[in-house]
């Protein structure tokens, strides 16, 4: 037992930063309208530069083997997104950075490349540090990050487990323990089955 005390103890000690942001990344993303006064309102995007691509594409590339070119292009390799806008054939790219997310926008009619990014928001930022996930990206510090949460999951789960555990060995604590975790099953049940 004194060996699962200590694992409990570290793990928590290791990952209380990643609680700890999950904590907070929550309640701004449950109380939005706390901190930006309209619980819709996204950050607004300013420009940062506008360039004219002089590269090519591929044949028939795909929007994201060419986002990846332009990206290369202006130095801002790593995880994204792409897609065509439909209105004014545009492809968009959201270069997804924790810090600093960017838009990037190319024109394909004049090879025009804008690029533009986000006011600076502690709230933002807590909810894509929430929201970041997956192994599909490939790039070093996204898998890293894909591996802590799995571990943050795993040290979770473990604390469920251990807590009951040592719950259990205090005897002392059996009735109340019992019924705090019988009410909490029990409000859990009821909201998963009425939302």
């Amino acid at each position: 037992m004194k060996l699962l005390r200590r694992i409990h103890l570290y793990a928590g000690l290791f990952l209380a930063p990643w609680a700890l942001m999950y904590a907070l990344s929550t309640i701004a993303m449950n109380h939005r309208a706390w901190f930006t006064g309209n619980p819709g309102e996204a950050p607004p995007w300013q420009l940062r530069s506008e360039h004219t691509f002089r590269g090519v594409f591929p044949g028939g590339a795909s929007p994201q083997v060419q986002a990846g070119a332009i990206l290369a292009w202006l130095g801002m390799e790593g995880a994204f997104t792409a897609r065509w806008q439909q209105k004014d054939g545009a492809l968009i790219i959201q270069r997804q950075r924790l810090v600093d997310p960017a838009r990037v926008t190319f024109t394909p009619s004049d090879n025009r490349v804008v690029v533009e990014g986000q006011t600076q928001r502690a709230t933002a930022l807590l909810e894509r540090m929430h929201r970041r996930r997956g192994y599909e990206r490939g790039f070093a510090a996204d898998l890293t990050w894909a591996f802590i949460v799995d571990a943050f999951i795993a040290v979770m789960l473990f604390w469920a487990g251990s807590g009951f555990l040592l719950w259990w060995q205090m005897k002392a604590t059996r009735r109340l323990g019992l019924a705090f975790a019988l009410g909490g099953a029990a409000l859990f049940a009821f909201y998963a089955a009425v939302l």
